[in-house]
Order: structure tokens, then C-alpha cells, then sequence
């Protein structure tokens, strides 16, 4: 059997690259939601998944190297443990709502929706829409640009259709 190789985002100068590296297979985002709707034991998530052992092994491992997942000890005869979000994974939390305000509006197929998150405070459904953390203000595509960090390759932006994507003349 030929392996295909897989490529990595994990050292490329762009966090949605490095994120895309560490979350982007279906099999670590169902595991987080899980935990974010609560479930935290290992046969727990066999059974709502329907997942391979080892598989969800892999990706246990995986958020718990990479920090959004805590592994702790719950039971002493035989040693089980639970997995916790950590500070990092409760901040991943608006990703996963915003992803699901999406699957709800284009890829729910018709149907009722299988779950609805409500919002604690007010008690309404809750839609997730992206705000400016200045103004407060709802923000679209149309409304943003992007331009280059102070981290941004150079060896990118001596590429003139790159540099003008971010607004950099190359004109000498």
C-alpha cells in the first residue's frame, strides 16, 4: 500500500495555516465539539463518535501536545482519565460556534436543526457574527483588507502579484 505524503502547515508564516495544521481534520473538530457540549471521558466519545480507539487516541494526543485539551486522572482502579479544555481550548470556542452558525445557514440540507445553542444570559438562539474588537461593529468581507505583519516573508513580497494582494508597491 502506497502512503500518500501528507503536507505540513506547521512552520508557514500564517496562523490560519498553523491552526488549519493542528485543527483541520474532521476527527479532531468532532472531538472538540464533543467537549464543548460536554462529553469529557475517552469511551464517551466512542460512543457519540462511533470513532476508531486508535484514532481518537491520536487526536486526543494531539490537542493535549498542543494545548487546548488537559488529560487528568478521574479513577485510580483502573486509571482513567478524562480530558478538559484548557484555557486555549475555551478560546477556540467562537470558532466552532461560528462554523456551526455557518452550517446552519448552508449546510443543513433542509432539515431541522440537530442541535441549537442558547445563550445563557437572554436565553436567545445563538448566531455567531464577527465584531470589530475596536468599534464593536458587525464586520463582512467587503468591509476588511488585509495587509503584511511585521512577520510577513519578505521573500514573499518580492513577488509583485503577492506584494499588491497586500497593498505594497514594487515599483523601484
Amino acid at each position: 500500500m502506497k502512503l500518500m505524503k501528507t503536507t505540513s502547515f506547521a512552520d508557514w508564516p500564517c496562523t490560519i495555516a498553523r491552526t488549519a495544521d493542528l485543527l483541520g481534520d474532521a476527527w479532531t473538530l468532532l472531538v472538540l465539539r464533543e467537549v464543548f457540549y460536554g462529553e469529557t471521558k475517552f469511551d464517551g466519545f466512542i460512543a457519540s463518535l462511533r470513532i476508531a480507539r486508535s484514532t481518537l487516541t491520536d487526536r486526543l494526543r494531539k490537542l493535549v501536545d498542543a494545548g487546548l485539551l488537559e488529560r487528568r486522572e478521574y479513577q485510580l482502579d483502573p486509571v482513567r482519565h478524562e480530558y478538559v479544555l484548557t484555557e486555549s481550548g475555551r478560546d477556540f470556542f467562537p470558532v466552532m460556534a461560528a462554523m456551526k452558525t455557518w452550517g446552519d445557514s448552508w449546510a443543513h440540507r433542509g432539515e431541522e436543526l440537530p442541535v441549537i445553542l442558547s445563550h445563557d444570559s437572554c436565553g436567545h438562539e445563538l448566531h455567531t457574527t464577527v465584531a470589530c474588537a475596536h468599534c464593536g461593529d458587525p464586520v463582512r468581507l467587503h468591509e476588511i483588507h488585509a495587509h503584511a505583519g511585521p512577520s510577513f516573508p519578505q521573500r514573499l513580497l518580492g513577488n509583485p502579484e503577492v506584494a499588491a494582494r497586500f497593498g505594497i508597491s514594487t515599483d523601484t
